[in-house]
């Protein structure tokens, strides 16, 4: 009997999770039961964060605590510097992540302990470190001086503050944040069920978020946004944006930042990110990307009916807001941590090693023949 073979493990439920869900019956993301988008209306990303790892939302002395422990292990070793000072100035920045959690994980004097406590006040070092690491690159690779991080900003404010030397206009900052909410969770997607594998082995939580991120950084998964502004820069201006994708279509290319698996009526993130991404065009005085972007999403859908995901505003937004196009995948990073994190914790809570079965296509068994007579 042939094997009933599931490509890509499409619609194999393989395990539970509380984390997070799109509801169809309101078709939105929902972390811990929250829509997202209510997330992003009513809290900054601090409070989703700590939603996320504990399952509620904090009162206002719970936020203090976390805020203060995240801004507490921000600092970096000497030893963490000193690596990002001597990476190669073209490395993708997304290898810098990956690279830099392991060496944490070198570091970290609780690696070995998986027990829960452990692994939040690990996940807490990670989560604090990482945007700090990241920005560290983002200044020696331009050949800039290191900025540290300053404990009395915000996660977002501390980035572009490491970043760009300065913190923008509140107005950008929340659009940030509210990125940061719409990237931080989304079930069982590739990146987080390859934590989850690397967890089931028992392996330590540094080892499971670098393959998380080596997984993200894959232009299916996270480099989706990368890709949404490499095609709008090729595009170069509004004019051009029909003929442009009417050809992609026509010549059967894959167009990023459309489709979804998970969504049938419309990633529901992105009516959310489209206000920011529009906010930001506004205060920015630049409407070529906005034009670009309407036009190509309404050809989209009426030749394909296939809506944009969440990446396709994302990464105009980070364009406007100054960040280099190849830092947009490591920006997810910073964010996805939380769900990759939680859901790290929830797989060693009630794990069982995930081990599939291959349905074998190879030879039939064969004789081995000497190296002369072959």
């Amino acid at each position: 009997m042939d094997a009933d073979i599931k490509k890509g493990l499409m619609g194999v439920t393989v395990d539970e999770t509380s984390v997070s869900k799109v509801m169809p019956e309101i078709n939105s993301l929902t972390y811990r039961g929250y829509a997202a988008q209510d997330l992003c209306a009513k809290c900054k990303f601090e409070e989703v964060a700590y939603l996320i790892l504990n399952g509620e939302l904090p009162n206002k002395k719970q936020l203090k605590r976390f805020e203060t422990q995240e801004r507490k292990e921000r600092k970096l070793s000497k030893t963490l510097l000193q690596d990002i000072k001597n990476f190669p100035k073209k490395a993708h920045p997304m290898d810098v992540a990956r690279t830099a959690v392991s060496i944490m994980g070198l570091e970290d004097q609780e690696t070995k302990d998986n027990s829960a406590e452990a692994n939040m006040r690990k996940v807490m070092r990670i989560f604090a470190k990482t945007p700090v690491a990241l920005a560290a690159f983002y200044r020696t690779r331009k050949g800039k001086k290191i900025i540290p991080p300053k404990k009395n900003l915000t996660f977002s404010e501390n980035f572009f503050h490491m970043c760009f030397g300065k913190v923008p206009n509140k107005d950008i900052v929340k659009a940030f944040d509210v990125s940061l909410i719409l990237y931080a969770e989304h079930s069982f997607n590739v990146s987080t069920f390859t934590a989850r594998t690397i967890t089931s082995s028992l392996s330590d939580i540094h080892g499971a978020i670098t393959g998380a991120i080596a997984s993200l950084k894959g232009p299916l998964h996270g480099g989706a946004n990368e890709e949404v502004m490499h095609m709008m820069n090729k595009i170069k201006k509004p004019e051009n944006a029909s003929k442009w994708i009417n050809n992609a279509l026509d010549n059967k290319e894959v167009v990023m930042g459309f489709g979804h698996r998970v969504y049938k009526s419309g990633d529901s993130r992105v009516p959310t990110m489209r206000e920011y991404f529009r906010k930001v065009a506004k205060i920015k005085k630049d409407k070529k990307f906005e034009r670009i972007y309407d036009i190509v999403e309404k050809v989209m859908i009426d030749r394909k009916n296939i809506h944009p995901n969440v990446d396709y505003p994302t990464g105009p937004t980070y364009h406007l807001m100054g960040f280099d196009t190849d830092f947009f995948t490591p920006i997810f990073v910073i964010s996805r941590i939380t769900g990759w994190s939680a859901h790290v914790i929830e797989q060693l809570a009630t794990n069982k090693l995930i081990r599939p079965l291959a349905a074998y296509n190879g030879n039939k068994h064969r004789q081995v023949s000497e190296l002369k007579n072959r």
